[in-house]
């Protein structure tokens, strides 16, 4: 008898960032990347295969999605029965904490979550680091979003030498992100047509990959040694090299919008006052700020001049994923 099976999996927000794929078919990347798991943003995603179905339903935050709209987790599906030698099509139910598609990662926690759910409904056991893998065919980040705490993405050269492993987990010192979220849409350009136009045209592009893999070395020095100052001077640096990149391609394309622009002067601003607070940004409009607890009431204070309340959530390091049966 066919099992439902229950994974939750939290966003992670990358402190060194992968931009660009070396292989879009297996979803490796140019460049090793470093993260912290999020408690705040999560997916739930429960998955049973049915003999009786002709196709697989996927429901997502409540609405049944279209073949066409489904067709990316559709064709994961199709890898875990391609690995587990399931046959039967399967019932998907998602759920989002997540605004997606606006730069939180939404895809992360998704994947991560269907790849726990999906592999085990199908009668697959599988490690942290084969679900690592298997996460990675659906969304690259996703592969982090298996692990807690801090964690590092090897970039390897093949399917079996590119996964994640935590770096610190549980984290046991004083940093947390606070996100400034300006806009829950969909975003004008996505990271996987984002990436290919950069690879293929920036002219900044090898550049990049270099710098991007030494700060791999410094970032894990800045993690095993605490500094939190180090952290996200890195985190900051990197992210705006990024979107550097994105600046130069052809056509030129940027996830900013003036209220990114206001968050990152209000950030600098509060440091130049003495607050040691850094940003960073993925693709999306979304700031998230880099912080320790002892400063939130005097940043958020700081940040209401210009964003509501409500467009402020504090999120700690988070867990790694979890699995249940139903």
């Amino acid at each position: 008898m066919s099992k439902t099976i229950i994974a939750k999996a939290h966003t992670n927000i990358a402190l060194v960032k992968y931009w660009g794929k070396k292989d879009p078919q297996l979803m490796l990347p140019q460049n090793g990347s470093i993260s912290l798991t999020l408690d705040h943003f999560y997916t739930e995603t429960s998955v049973k295969f049915e003999p009786t179905l002709t196709h697989d339903q996927v429901t997502f935050n409540g609405q049944r999605l279209t073949a066409a709209k489904a067709q990316r987790i559709i064709t994961f599906l199709d890898l875990i029965r391609q690995k587990s030698g399931e046959t039967n099509r399967a019932i998907v139910e998602t759920r989002n904490h997540v605004p997606t598609s606006a730069g939180l990662a939404s895809s992360a926690s998704g994947f991560a979550a269907l790849a726990a759910a999906g592999s085990r409904a199908a009668g697959l056991e599988l490690s942290r680091s084969e679900l690592s893998r298997l996460a990675r065919r659906g969304s690259g980040s996703a592969t982090r979003s298996i692990f807690g705490g801090f964690v590092e993405w090897h970039a390897g050269h093949d399917d079996a030498s590119s996964f994640a492993e935590p770096l610190q987990d549980p984290v046991d010192w004083d940093i947390q992100m606070i996100a400034v979220v300006l806009q829950a849409s969909k975003k004008p350009v996505s990271s996987t047509v984002g990436m290919q136009r950069v690879v293929e045209t920036s002219p900044y592009y090898p550049a990049w990959v270099d710098t991007a893999n030494q700060d791999l070395g410094a970032m894990r020095q800045a993690i095993a040694n605490k500094d939190l100052t180090q952290v996200g001077t890195l985190a900051e640096t990197n992210a705006m090299r990024m979107h550097a990149l994105n600046l130069s391609a052809k056509p030129a394309f940027n996830y900013f919008t003036a209220d990114t622009l206001t968050a990152i002067n209000a950030v600098q601003n509060l440091r130049a006052h003495g607050i040691n607070c850094y940003y960073t940004l993925d693709a999306g409009p979304n700031v998230k700020i880099i912080c320790a607890s002892t400063d939130t009431a005097v940043i958020t204070t700081a940040l209401q001049q210009y964003f509501a309340a409500d467009q402020l959530i504090i999120a700690k390091p988070g867990p790694g994923i979890s699995i249940t049966e139903a």
